[in-house]
């Protein structure tokens, strides 16, 4: 399978950018991929998947600080999922260590998050998996315009400042 060498910005990779790798053994390529290549595989190996995605969107990571799950609240968003599972992170937790936890939800779920760290999102091809993720990330960021412009979002800000 193919995963983005270490440190690639997912708006600009190229074809160029991915490593290519075994699902099951090590190569030459290996240690190129992103340092979450055992997860990527646990979900190739338990999931139906033939694409993954994992991204740093900041306003999913925002609310995945402060919720359990996230809840699309505009059109696109709740069209592709009503609710995108937050798995949370216990201080001193290596991502690595919720690897089952991650393959889980994506067996329910297109796409995920988990606590203060970003997002995973499978499909057929990358291209679904993109829009799952960001498709997420403008719930996310409209859910954030929506609190922000809320009445009570705006006494609470008076309050405390």
């Amino acid at each position: 399978f193919s995963s983005p060498a270490e440190g690639c910005m997912l708006g600009c990779l190229t074809e160029h950018d991915l490593v290519e790798t075994g699902v099951i053994k090590n190569d030459r390529s290996t240690p190129l991929a992103s340092t979450e290549l055992a997860i990527h595989r646990a979900i190739y190996r338990e999931t139906a998947a033939l694409a993954i995605i994992h991204a740093h969107p900041p306003h999913a990571i925002a609310l995945s600080l402060t919720e359990s799950e996230i809840l699309p609240r505009d059109v696109e968003g709740s069209r592709l999922q009503t609710q995108v599972p937050v798995i949370g992170v216990k201080r001193g937790t290596r991502l690595r260590e919720l690897t089952g936890e991650i393959s889980q939800a994506l067996n329910r779920y297109r796409v995920m998050a988990v606590q203060g760290h970003g997002s995973f999102a499978v499909g057929q091809v990358l291209d679904e998996a993109y829009h799952f993720t960001t498709a997420l990330e403008e719930s996310c960021r409209i859910i954030c315009l929506l609190r922000a412009l809320e009445p009570s979002s705006a006494q609470k800000l008076s309050a405390t400042g």
